[in-house]
């Protein structure tokens, strides 16, 4: 048997689910669409300086545990209502690990924690999340490091 030169460091390989099936898994309502819209559009406005109010993006460092980032989501909108007059609040929701060069890589990548790198259920729950999130009625703000993450997620985030 001729010795192995390629794919060293590679134990196993997985497909990852199309983008496509994953957006009609997991879809996003004709209302969730309407809010994303306006939501981008005030946060631009902001940008432009065409609103005097100051956005605001608040938030977990990264996503661990969506059940808790669920209630977080719940918690913070009484408050960005009540502050809407000036305020435009996000609730940030990173999967992702930008500085971590060890160790875990954000939840897209490994959610369960543990190394088993399950990134087809990492996406799903991730996008579960965001959905989650919109309807309650909270704008999200993420972080896309890997370019394959956008195509399942961006859809659904304001910033």
């Amino acid at each position: 048997m001729e010795p192995r030169i390629d794919d060293l460091r590679i134990e196993q390989a997985r497909p990852l689910i199309s983008p496509a099936i994953l957006l009609e898994e997991v879809p996003r309502s004709p209302e969730i669409t309407n809010a994303v819209i306006g939501w981008r559009r005030q946060a631009e406005d902001i940008i432009t300086r065409d609103s005097d109010r100051l956005m605001v993006i608040v938030g977990p460092c990264s996503i661990h545990d969506p059940e808790s980032a669920r209630e977080y989501a719940r918690r913070l909108k009484p408050f960005a209502d009540r502050l809407s007059d000036r305020l435009h609040v996000i609730m940030r929701a990173y999967f992702e690990k930008p500085r971590s060069t060890v160790g875990w890589k954000g939840f897209v990548n490994d959610p369960f924690l543990d190394g088993s790198h399950r990134i087809n259920h990492g996406l799903r729950e991730a996008r579960r999340l965001l959905r989650d999130i919109a309807e309650i009625g909270l704008p999200v703000a993420t972080e896309f490091l890997d370019m394959t993450v956008p195509q399942f997620l961006s859809d659904l985030v304001t910033w």
